[in-house]
């Protein structure tokens, strides 16, 4: 009795931990989330929202001035901002939202602050601000480990006047990231000492938009059976082998010469991606080419008055995108990402101006350039609003992406962090 009553307890504690560990809420280390697709895995989310909203769980202040997002990652949150004369690195304690650590990053952007959203991985934390400072300091403590100056270091160069928006990408041992020089578009960095591995110089492929990097981040894409990097310069969407930075392809016709934003969808062997300012919406079908390298041909373009993003994103949920069209703009639209064909759309956005979309749990978090959040079921059958309400705090212009995590949405507004409960009650 005493062997089967030992045997039953070790069983109940195993069957705990197991329980435990998988019922433990996936992080969002990076802009984007973990895969940079703006999709949280989370489930048991409310799927309506009563009148006002869901209830908001706490709200910091103090993190600056900045559009970067929230990384919500091992209890801790990381974001960005300007305050004090300076520009930094920010981590919170998620439990109760006391600052951990400040990484001075360098000297403050007076536009609105830091786009960035800094990528967590491991011990570490990385970060991009407008001026170029690329910063390595450690996850526990915002000790600077190393750092690099995009200009002084790659011949760094920016294709428009509201500089570097980029959020890095941790790839295996690599730090990959986009000075926009021009023998080094894209460098491949060590992650741990910031020492070069390669750099990726872009040959011309047209003659739209303007030399230097976009608005954009990097995604990894596997098409043609070659791992590559993905983003959207400013000349327009390339890709780069990842072993080696070698130049893969190039797609001009997406690209426009006042600031290309969207970082891409990657699905498949396939490419979508959008730019605003008059220009439009591409689909590609990458292949591999008998020399090694990776084709990029055109499955269909659309046009500006058909889709046109500006700086809200899109997300791909099964075969459909979701995303605002215009520019300055968020009137919604879903579109088959395989023909191009709208599914839906609405003749004027929910709230006011562009807007930035999420994916969690069938819903899209819409969040505008006004200040008003909505719920709108992610599905290729119509438009359905399921709730919406005024976020409490709104200091400019309603920019940063929003972030979900352990059924909770973070909401940043320049110097205030707002957390509000999305669990189904």
């Amino acid at each position: 009795m005493a062997r089967v009553c030992a045997w039953l307890g070790l069983f109940v504690m195993v069957a705990s931990v197991v329980s435990t560990a998988s019922a433990a809420a996936p992080d969002w280390p990076q802009w984007r989330g973990l895969n940079r697709d703006g999709k949280s895995p989370d489930t048991g989310l409310a799927q309506e929202w009563p009148e006002g909203g869901p209830p908001l769980a706490w709200k910091a202040t103090g993190i600056g001035k900045g559009y970067a997002s929230a990384a919500v990652t091992g209890g801790k949150i990381y974001t960005m901002g300007d305050r004090q004369g300076s520009e930094w690195i920010i981590c919170l304690d998620l439990a109760n939202q006391k600052e951990l650590w400040a990484a001075k990053v360098g000297q403050p952007y007076g536009d609105g602050g830091p786009r960035c959203t800094p990528t967590v991985d491991g011990d570490l934390v990385y970060a991009i601000s407008p001026h170029g400072d690329l910063v390595c300091v450690e996850a526990a403590s915002g000790k600077e480990v190393w750092r690099k100056k995009f200009d002084k270091d790659f011949g760094g160069k920016m294709m428009s006047q509201w500089s570097y928006s980029e959020s890095p990408l941790v790839d295996g041992e690599k730090l990959v990231c986009t000075p926009g020089g021009k023998d080094a578009v894209i460098v491949a960095l060590n992650k741990k000492t910031g020492e070069t591995i390669w750099k990726c110089a872009m040959p011309d492929i047209g003659p739209k938009g303007k030399d230097g990097a976009g608005y954009s981040s990097i995604i990894i894409s596997e098409a043609g059976g070659v791992k590559q990097y993905v983003t959207l310069m400013g000349r327009g969407l390339i890709g780069a082998a990842a072993k080696d930075g070698k130049f893969l392809w190039g797609y001009n016709k997406v690209a426009n010469g006042t600031a290309n934003i969207m970082t891409a969808i990657v699905s498949g062997d396939y490419v979508f991606d959008s730019s605003a300012y008059g220009t439009g919406a591409a689909l590609l079908k990458l292949s591999a080419d008998s020399g090694g390298g990776v084709k990029a041909e055109e499955v269909y373009f659309l046009g500006a008055n058909t889709f046109q993003n500006h700086h809200g994103g899109v997300v791909l949920v099964g075969d459909y995108l979701y995303g605002g069209h215009g520019q300055n703009d968020g009137t919604l639209k879903c579109i088959e990402l395989k023909t191009g064909k709208i599914a839906w759309q609405i003749d004027k956005g929910v709230g006011g101006k562009s807007a930035a979309v999420t994916f969690a749990d069938g819903n899209l978090y819409v969040r505008y350039e006004s200040g008003l959040m909505a719920l709108v079921a992610a599905t290729p059958e119509g438009f359905k609003l399921k709730g919406s309400f005024q976020l409490p705090v709104v200091t400019g212009p309603s920019w940063p992406h929003t972030t979900i995590q352990d059924r909770k949405l973070f909401v940043r507004d320049n110097d205030t962090l707002m957390c509000y409960d999305i669990a189904k009650k």
